[in-house]
């Protein structure tokens, strides 16, 4: 019996790992449809995968590692035929990720992010500083195998660096909210009309500001306050997310205002833009979020003290009671 429960416990981790694997193989295929070349370096300007590896780690814990190393490795194959000196690269992607989920284990993450300071940890751990070792390692093995210049090295690492944070910064909250995200009921039939007039006006805004030719590009902004307000990060996950494809579709087309740049000036401004909305997005849905939840305990906190009061003072001497400056009146 005991056997049978351990076997199938390690059954249910390996095909665990297997979806994760198949997860993030899944999400690299739809990132490499927007691949662009730096230098001779294949990258991304929003790499998916490292968000899914980020959230499976929360989710499911430091567990389904191997999950995220076996999908690594199926999409290096993907690529380019094995070298061993790839293993560089298989051991960024793979620790990078694991290394961020420690760093937010360590400051009290919570995936609710409902919390200002989750929302900045995910921000700075998460992206920004976890992600600095898959593009150190791939970079360096770039370079050591001499696929790329050494003049390129820090080129392809800032566009490495960068396309892993985004998919921190956009695919991590929108899993997250995903999870936890239940079909109310009992809500108003304008709540919905609001929240679908909400994604479809990010839409045509976004495909209209990155596709036209003048310096539209801020007119997102005002949808991402409006979707933080009103839905938190259920509603601006999935805005930051159209926003940030519509632009890199954009950029890699060269229309609009990434028309007429250089590779690296596009990549500038796209990834300014893609930064700005994430961080703009993740962060104010947090501290409403936490305003919120600060309004709902202090409301509770009032009940309790009403209900406190009422059986300590008997109904009787409460209505015979009158506040002092009412005496002599």
């Amino acid at each position: 019996m005991v056997r049978t429960r351990v076997l199938r416990h390690y059954g249910a981790v390996v095909l665990l790992m297997v979806a994760v694997a198949l997860a993030y193989y899944a999400a690299a295929r739809l990132g490499l449809t927007l691949r662009v070349r730096v230098e001779g370096a294949i990258v991304t300007p929003l790499w998916p995968p490292t968000g899914i590896a980020l959230a499976a780690l929360i989710w499911f814990g430091l567990r389904v590692w191997p999950g995220i190393a076996l999908g690594a490795l199926l999409v290096i194959l993907t690529i380019t035929p094995f070298d061993p000196h790839l293993f560089g690269i298989l051991a960024g992607n793979t620790v990078a990720p694991v290394v961020a989920c420690l760093m937010l284990r360590g400051v009290g993450f919570r995936p609710r992010l409902d919390r200002l300071r989750d929302g900045l940890a995910l921000v700075f751990l998460g992206a920004l500083v976890g992600m600095l070792i898959s593009a150190t390692a791939a970079s360096l093995v770039l370079t050591a195998s001499q696929q790329i210049a050494a003049d390129d090295f820090w080129p392809v690492w800032s566009a490495w660096w960068t396309g892993d944070a985004m998919g921190v910064l956009v695919v991590t909250p929108l899993l997250l909210v995903a999870r936890r995200l239940r079909l109310p009921t009992g809500v108003p039939l304008v709540r919905w009309v609001e929240a679908a007039a909400l994604l479809i006006s990010t839409a045509v805004v976004a495909r209209i500001s990155t596709t036209s030719a003048a310096s539209l590009l801020f007119l997102v902004f005002p949808l991402l306050v409006w979707a933080a307000l009103r839905f938190e990060l259920r509603g601006t996950a999935p805005c930051v997310l159209i926003v940030s494809v519509l632009a890199i579709s954009a950029a890699t087309d060269h229309v609009g205002p990434f028309a007429g740049h250089s590779l690296l000036a596009v990549m500038g401004t796209l990834q300014a833009l893609n930064g700005s909305v994430a961080l703009t997005g993740l962060l104010l849905s947090a501290i409403v979020a936490e305003q919120r939840t600060v309004r709902r305990r202090i409301a509770q906190a009032c009940a309790e003290l009403e209900e406190v009061v009422d059986r300590l003072i008997p109904e009787g001497v409460a209505r015979r009671w009158r506040p002092p400056e009412d005496v002599g009146s």
